[in-house]
């Protein structure tokens, strides 16, 4: 295939390359003889500030499968795919005021060593085992995959070349340097990645423009022909295809949360970021910049995507054979000379920063989760540093064997968010339990990590018609229920010897969650025999209703029952404290997204 690159395209991407990787190495060797510790490797020394948490959370996150993947739903399905970012928006608040400041008080280096704490080792190793087969057969593999096509695409560079090229590019000064080199590159990479996605969302819309020209006239030509793009809301009866993978208020009360609360609060490779912050209070600000820098990736990734279908819509030879292969098309067929070039840097940016941010966390949670305390309990920093380097090398091998396999995948972002989902529920649940019930035993846990998986497939194959959102949805629902009758069930192992002060406070807002999911009970079994309501998909407020039950139970037993699991983290208030800053910035995303939903509902 020919390359779609003039020589200042390549020159630019040239310049691009050659900053990442001289910056990553030069970060990696570090101070002359001086040994890298396992702090140093896997938690960057504890060294990071907030606008370097919040810009490495981005780049680490924005990578093909934004890009490629969800220009590729915004090609098929439209603006509503948008939910991921803006509810991610609002999720990270709640990650940075209430979760954040436990990991990091528990001085923690991965998402299983916190279970070991709270519960046991087997509920600990049960959950790396999740983690290590998500991030090597979905997230690296379809990664790799997605960003080799946009280089074939593009570049003409046959699929197989670009797949290993990718994976020795991000993985020299990754599996060299650890997360400091991640980290601070990823400062950079997402300085490439945001303008240049800018660029490309500019002269896209420019396109579109037509005679007319700007950017404006080229949005209002794009909202006004290709209308049922711009719908957030789809109903199962106008848009059932698009149902399908958005079902209607589904993605504003269902599944959507436990997507965000698990990928971004629970999630080793994204967290990771936080746990290195310099301080619980640069930890919050960290996470509330990324939740402003996700409210602006839609305009980035999904609008090109909508561009490409306009363009292609309105071309006498349709160019674009499936969805993912929007925003390749976009590059190859409507980019000038140097644009280009700007484009295809950000989009390599958010590959080679996700693909390293993801080796490097596998890294970490196979060393501290696997290796040390089963292989060799008293593991020298030395060791730990050269077990990290082997592990990482070889989970991108795996990855680089596999994602060829990805070749028949229409929409990969749809792909990884099934598939992912399959485990969200009971990471969820899980994590909730561990850190906010004092009466969660090891056993409510270990049952939860167990039916996650049989669960999630029995209802994909008991119900095949179902939307996978709500799907995930009902597998939380019944691990709800399980986890709260183990727990109760396990009361003889509860133990009294606690410290716990009652605060009356906490029960009145557990009673006041519990009518609120009485009440959206009432309304889900309403609603499913209401026309109107069933084709917005309201059974997916039964999700909400057992999220509501599941805080109320916890708060009031918390406080009416002295008696705790032995592992019970008991937390204050003090931790959750956030300044005027916070606050205000916190308030301000929450504008922002009631803005945009009442624009694009």
């Amino acid at each position: 295939m020919e390359s779609a690159f003039a020589t200042l395209d390549w020159i630019i991407f040239a310049v691009y390359a050659f900053v990442i990787l001289g910056m990553g190495l030069l970060i990696s060797k570090g101070k002359k003889g001086v040994q890298k510790t396992a702090q140093d490797y896997f938690l960057a020394n504890k060294s990071l500030t907030w606008w370097a948490i919040g810009a490495s959370l981005i780049a680490a996150n924005i990578s093909a499968e934004q890009f490629i993947g969800m220009s590729g739903s915004g090609y098929a399905l439209g603006i509503g795919i948008a939910c991921y970012e803006w509810i991610a928006a609002a999720s990270l608040i709640v990650i940075a005021k209430y979760f954040i400041p436990i990991f990091i008080e528990k001085k923690i280096y991965t998402m299983p060593q916190f279970l070991a704490q709270r519960y046991s080792r087997g509920v600990s190793t049960a959950f790396a085992i999740f983690w290590l087969l998500v991030y090597i057969f979905v997230n690296l593999t379809s990664i790799t995959y997605m960003g080799a096509l946009a280089m074939q695409t593009i570049l003409g560079i046959p699929l197989m070349y670009g797949i290993v090229g990718l994976a020795l590019f991000s993985g020299i000064y990754s599996i060299y340097g650890g997360l400091k080199a991640v980290a601070w590159t990823d400062v950079v990479q997402v300085i490439f990645l945001i303008f240049g996605g800018l660029v490309t969302t500019y002269v896209a819309l420019d396109a579109v423009g037509g005679l007319e020209g700007g950017p404006i006239a080229g949005f209002r030509n794009l909202f006004e022909g290709a209308r049922d793009h711009f719908h957030m809301i789809a109903t199962q009866d106008k848009l059932p295809e698009v149902f399908k993978d958005l079902p209607g208020l589904g993605i504003i009360l269902g599944g959507i949360w436990l997507t965000n609360f698990g990928y971004w609060g629970f999630n080793q490779y994204i967290i990771q970021k936080g746990l290195a912050a310099k301080s619980i209070p640069e930890a919050k600000r960290g996470l509330l910049f990324g939740a402003y820098l996700k409210i602006l990736i839609p305009l980035i990734v999904v609008i090109p995507g909508i561009a490409a279908y306009y363009l292609d819509m309105n071309t006498a030879t349709q160019l674009v054979g499936k969805p993912d292969e929007a925003y390749p098309f976009l590059l190859a067929e409507h980019m000038p000379v140097g644009v280009r070039g700007v484009a295809f840097a950000a989009l390599a940016a958010a590959i080679v920063s996700s693909l390293a941010s993801m080796i490097n966390s596998t890294s970490t949670i196979f060393t501290v989760d696997i290796y040390k305390p089963y292989f060799n309990p008293n593991a020298t920093d030395k060791q730990q540093v050269l077990v990290g380097r082997i592990v990482a090398f070889a989970a991108l091998f795996i990855a680089v064997f596999i994602a060829p396999m990805l070749n028949n995948l229409g929409q990969a972002f749809q792909y990884i968010q099934e598939y992912t989902g399959f485990i969200y529920p009971g990471v969820v649940v899980v994590f909730f339990m561990g850190l906010f019930w004092r009466q969660a035993t090891n056993r409510a846990a270990l049952w939860t990590a167990i039916l996650t998986l049989p669960l999630g497939f029995g209802f994909k194959f008991g119900f095949p018609d179902m939307p996978w959102m709500m799907r995930m949805g009902y597998v939380f629902v019944v691990l709800v229920f399980v986890a709260t009758i183990i727990t109760f069930w396990d009361k003889k192992v509860w133990t009294t010897d606690t410290s716990h002060v009652v605060r009356p406070g906490f029960i009145r807002g557990g009673y006041i969650m519990i009518a609120l999911g009485v009440i959206s009970a009432i309304i889900g079994f309403v609603g499913i025999n209401i026309e109107y309501l069933n084709n917005l998909g309201v059974e997916s407020i039964f999700m909400l209703a057992a999220a509501f039950l599941f805080v109320g139970i916890i708060l009031i037993s918390n406080e009416k029952i002295i008696a705790a699991d032995k592992m019970a983290i008991e937390t204050g208030t003090e931790s959750f404290k956030t300044g005027k800053a916070f606050n205000i910035g916190a308030v301000g995303i929450i504008v922002i997204l009631a803005l945009l939903y009442g624009v694009f509902w």
